[in-house]
């Protein structure tokens, strides 16, 4: 990997530090069948509930599939996301860089942990590793019309509108995308 030169957008303040934790396919298993003892035991992570929650079991599962079917895709997608050593989240992208360097992101923070900065401290780490690889040049975002935390979140680094979409589980979603230098 190469480095990038400063980013040309003005990422916002974000005193937390957070650490993106790759959690092992087997973990995955384990989280979607909501076996949160079983994982814990299995990776010497700390898992929150909200790790096996019933909102995160989809997310453990599409990416689980998405390993088996692509392992190079197991760099990107989910981890697991701590502060210190409390878990207070999840985030990944949805996959590695499409043909013209573009990757999504999604995060999750624990409805314990909401409303106190971490989303901004997860989408800082995120572009941070997005900008540490070459072959990424867009960082997209999708969310509803009506997740307001979201929409100002992405806002403040800078994302711009650039459309819309249908998702056949999440309904309307518009779609955001930073462009990296």
């Amino acid at each position: 990997m190469t480095e990038r030169s400063e980013p040309w957008y003005s990422a916002p303040d974000a005193p937390l530090q957070v650490s993106l934790v790759k959690v092992p396919r087997p973990v995955m298993g384990l989280l979607m069948a909501g076996d949160l003892p079983g994982a814990v035991a299995e990776s010497g992570l700390p898992l929150a509930e909200y790790a096996a929650s019933e909102m995160m079991r989809g997310t453990w599962r599409r990416r689980y599939h998405q390993i088996a079917d692509d392992p190079t895709s197991a760099d990107w997608v989910t981890r697991t996301v701590l502060s210190g050593d409390v878990p207070i989240g999840a985030a990944g992208f949805h996959g590695p860089p499409d043909e013209r360097g573009m990757v999504e992101v999604g995060y999750g923070v624990d409805p314990a942990h909401r409303r106190r900065g971490y989303a901004k401290a997860i989408l800082a780490a995120m572009i941070r590793q997005a900008e540490a690889e070459p072959s990424v040049t867009v960082v997209r975002a999708t969310i509803s019309p009506d997740n307001e935390a979201s929409l100002a979140t992405v806002a403040a680094f800078g994302f711009v509108h650039v459309g819309e979409q249908w998702d056949d589980e999440d309904g309307l979603e518009l779609i955001y995308e930073l462009p990296l230098a």
